[in-house]
């Protein structure tokens, strides 16, 4: 293809429908790209081309939902103050130490939350802000290593129940903070290469035409099918990542790790079916807007079951 190696075309493709979701839901492209393109290229190869990338998709994301940046602004600001002790501590972990074990871990922990917001349970925390910050530092740290922070960041938002314009401007503005950070402590540790820079080559117009298009479709969504649609996204890929960090661990064979990830997407599809078809699987609590006033600054406290 245009005298890219297999290696490279395989990153265009899954670079462009990577880039599709990203226009769509405002995050999922690391997502989506870096557990396939690490089939072909070492991560320390990777991670600084694609947070290059990023940094000029989350830079269009912001300026696409620029109008309701005005009603994030506050509910990022705690993330933001964590992001750069997770970037400092996540780019140094990326320079010496192999960062599969935080992969899984991660994956781990998140699946089973990302599987009960696709259900439609939410809790909503009442004292986000003091939440943020401990989120802003493992997002920090994930992203550094990975370049994977869409999930964690989307899980949150989505249990708060924002809608999709401040869904999309919260993620945009978070992500384009840890970004620069990144960007600026890679540059300090000297891991960008001609070997990264060259893997712009098959991504930067896969970006182009994929950014768009995702942005096209995701117009006539519903607020709540988004939602869905977002959570049932990160179930599949986390599922992938899981799989793949498995493997990579050698903790199960081939096929038992094909397995779980085969389980989860059947879940995910009965959960679907549950919302689509049956509406079993409704949204059944209250989003923070919809109940009383958040209590103050430092007391945890999740929202009453109404049902």
């Amino acid at each position: 293809m245009f005298g890219l190696g297999t290696g490279e075309t395989v990153l265009f493709v899954i670079a462009l429908f990577a880039a599709t979701v990203n226009g769509a839901l405002g995050y999922g492209f690391s997502s989506m790209t870096v557990p396939v393109a690490l089939l072909f290229f070492p991560n320390k190869v990777l991670s600084p081309a694609l947070v290059l990338i990023e940094l000029a998709i989350n830079a269009i994301v912001v300026v696409m939902n620029r109008q309701s940046l005005s009603g994030t602004w506050r509910r990022t600001i705690p993330i933001l103050a964590g992001l750069l002790p997770g970037v400092l501590v996540g780019s140094y972990l990326l320079s010496t130490v192999n960062p599969g074990p935080l992969k899984f871990c991660t994956f781990v922990v998140i699946l089973p939350l990302i599987l009960m917001q696709a259900a439609g349970y939410r809790r909503p925390i009442r004292a986000e802000r003091a939440a943020g910050v401990p989120l802003g530092v493992g997002v920090g740290v994930l992203y550094s290593t990975t370049t994977i922070s869409g999930p964690p960041l989307a899980l949150m938002l989505n249990n708060q129940g924002v809608n999709k314009e401040e869904f999309r401007a919260a993620l945009g503005t978070v992500r384009i903070a840890e970004t620069v950070l990144t960007t600026i402590t890679y540059a300090a540790l000297g891991l960008f290469s001609a070997k990264s820079v060259r893997l712009l080559a098959p991504i930067t117009p896969a970006v182009l035409l994929g950014l768009p298009l995702g942005a096209f479709l995701v117009r006539r969504i519903p607020t709540e099918t988004f939602r869905r649609i977002c959570m049932s996204f990160d179930a599949w890929i986390v599922g992938f990542g899981l799989c793949r960090s498995t493997m990579e661990l050698k903790l199960l064979s081939s096929t038992g790790a094909y397995s779980v990830w085969t389980a989860v997407i059947a879940f995910d599809l009965y959960l679907l079916y549950g919302y689509f078809v049956t509406g079993r699987f409704s949204h059944r609590h209250p989003t923070v807007s919809d109940a009383e006033e958040p209590a103050p600054a430092g007391h945890l406290e999740l929202s009453p079951e109404l049902d």
